[in-house]
């Protein structure tokens, strides 16, 4: 136990995500639904967001410049970097969350979820992924788990993925002259902020003690 608190410490590379290290460290977790730790300017619902408020179907959540915002909602946390806005709802029993722009790191637990995207609809079940949503191109990386993506330029051009460590970055674009999914490497993510994530909902990621584990 004293060794994951310090792995825990250890891995929060950055001030924001080292306020959600040491918190872990010192046991507590999984952490209260809610922003966990804030940097910078962040909004709920265009006011501004503080620790400890909590993020619920129909609220849209923004980040500034140089800002990132890290809460929880149930089994799923997230991670929102810079210049981002995101808006979640439901639909039946289906959690949506739309990235409006920008750049996001999530982890989700059990049920049926969506992400929509300008470019792509992404389904997900236990699945940690990092997107980054701009326009006319969309970044997706499935760190793990499974995803059928549906890109909206062309739906015929769909593909489901199961990957166990950051197996398959894709690019979707809007361009009928090429493919829209053409590979691309792993970036602007690391292993140590999906740990980080995983902890705040009383789990870890599958890659931990995975055999070739090279480490991003």
């Amino acid at each position: 136990m004293r060794a994951r608190r310090q792995f825990l410490i250890q891995t929060a590379a950055t001030p924001l995500l080292a306020v959600l290290g040491h918190a872990l460290a010192a046991g507590k977790h999984p952490l209260p639904n809610g922003i966990r730790s804030l940097r910078g300017a962040v909004w709920v619902n265009d006011a501004p967001a503080h620790v400890n408020q909590v993020v619920l179907p129909g609220d849209t959540v923004r980040t500034g410049a140089r800002s990132e915002v890290v809460y929880v909602m149930g089994n799923n946390a997230y991670l929102m970097r810079d210049d981002t806005a995101v808006r979640f709802a439901s639909e039946g029993a289906v959690g949506v969350l739309r990235i409006i722009t920008g750049k996001v790191l999530a982890v989700f637990g059990p049920g049926a979820k969506r992400i929509d995207t300008a470019t792509a609809t992404v389904g997900i079940r236990g699945t940690a992924c990092y997107i980054e949503s701009g326009e006319g191109q969309m970044y997706f990386c499935l760190c793990y788990g499974s995803a059928d993506i549906h890109p909206l330029a062309d739906p015929t051009q769909a593909q489901t993925l199961s990957t166990r460590y950051h197996d398959k970055p894709l690019t979707i674009g809007t361009d009928m002259a090429q493919p829209l999914l053409q590979a691309a490497p792993v970036r602007n993510h690391s292993d140590a902020e999906l740990t980080l994530l995983e902890a705040t909902v009383g789990r870890v990621p599958p890659f931990q003690g995975l055999q070739g584990h090279i480490g991003y």
